[in-house]
């Protein structure tokens, strides 16, 4: 079969032909009809995540078709559509059982430990099929396992109670995700920080308050739109050192800010104006769960999260269009998700 892979770290992905995967007595054979392309690729292509082991198929936005069943699998059928939970897990040890599956000693990432979905199938454990309604596209349902999961991990972590505020720093596919879920939620008021005017036209039509910082200091302008207090909780999905910086500064007394966006370098914070006076907190938040992804879908089935907007491109299963593609994405380009789609 065809897959896209990270060869060499530091240069373009390859398209090279591989076996088709294996198909253990517990696992489904998916034939992929969608992957998303996750900010988190460019990272890995680059090192600043490191992947192993090399070459590797990266993709861990999956939506598809199950064509084959192991013979132990009881709970899925061929025909079904699914959406891929990334974190394949022992899902038995004490992290496992206790629903936290991403600290598992076992765990291997689809597309950064265990290859992904940039390729024409996949083979993953019964239990990380998660079924598709027929009413979301296989593109949509891709975007949910990565760009909406760790949105919605993120403002669980947050403890985001109804009537706070909240600043969304980077609306992206994650951050268009996140206003959303706000929203939903009960955030009375949600603020959306970029430097592109584009996605800060689609959070504004999903309810947000847009600040361009490109031409306003972020943190002034939230402290002078809240009046001077500061917003309850702030989310940085960038991964960039001054996006976190001023996700901290962003916070009221008592704020929370939770940072998921990916960066290898560190962060200087003004502990006692930024953190103590005001009894703020940094949370990490990391990855998403699975049991938190059949009430993510149902919410994209009821449109109370809406995602037709956040696929703003499909490509072929095309090494040079994906390079592409990440290129965009490195360059904070106007593309909020681009996804592969693959056969019909």
């Amino acid at each position: 079969m065809k897959a896209v892979r990270l060869v060499e770290v530091g240069k373009p992905l390859r398209m090279q032909e591989v076996p088709e995967p294996v198909v253990g007595l517990h696992d489904v054979l998916v034939r992929i009809h969608a992957a998303g392309i996750c900010h988190s690729d460019t990272h890995y292509r680059a090192g600043v995540s490191p992947v192993r082991p090399l070459p590797m198929t990266l993709g861990h936005e999956i939506a598809g078709v199950i064509e084959r069943v192991g013979t132990d699998v009881a709970g899925r059928r061929i025909g079904d559509r699914v959406c891929i939970h990334y974190n394949v897990t022992c899902g038995t040890c004490p992290q496992c059982i206790a629903g936290h599956e991403q600290f598992c000693e076992a765990c291997l990432m689809l597309g950064h430990y265990r290859d992904g979905g940039y390729a024409e199938y996949i083979a993953v454990p019964e239990r990380n099929a998660v079924p598709l309604p027929n009413e979301i596209p296989f593109a949509q349902g891709a975007t949910l396992m990565c760009a909406s999961a760790t949105s919605y991990h993120a403002l669980s972590k947050a403890r985001l109670r109804a009537g706070e505020s909240v600043a969304v720093f980077g609306v992206g596919g994650l951050g268009n995700s996140a206003v959303q879920l706000a929203k939903a939620r009960g955030a009375l008021t949600v603020y959306a920080v970029d430097i592109n005017e584009k996605k800060l036209r689609l959070a504004e039509r999903y309810g947000a308050i847009p600040i361009n910082a490109s031409r306003l200091d972020a943190v002034s302008e939230i402290r002078r739109l809240t009046g001077g207090k500061g917003v309850d909780v702030a989310l940085e999905l960038i991964g960039l050192p001054h996006t976190m910086k001023q996700a901290v500064q962003s916070l009221g007394v008592l704020g929370r800010a939770v940072i998921a966006g990916l960066s290898n370098k560190p962060v200087e914070i003004d502990t006692y104006r930024e953190l103590l006076g005001n009894e703020a907190e940094i949370i990490g938040s990391n990855d998403h769960l699975l049991h938190e992804l059949p009430v993510l879908i149902e919410m994209a089935q009821r449109k109370t999260l809406d995602t037709s907007s956040i696929v703003t491109r499909t490509i072929p299963l095309d090494a040079d269009a994906i390079n592409t593609a990440l290129d965009a994405l490195d360059r904070f380009g106007d593309d909020v998700r681009t996804v592969i789609t693959i056969g019909s």
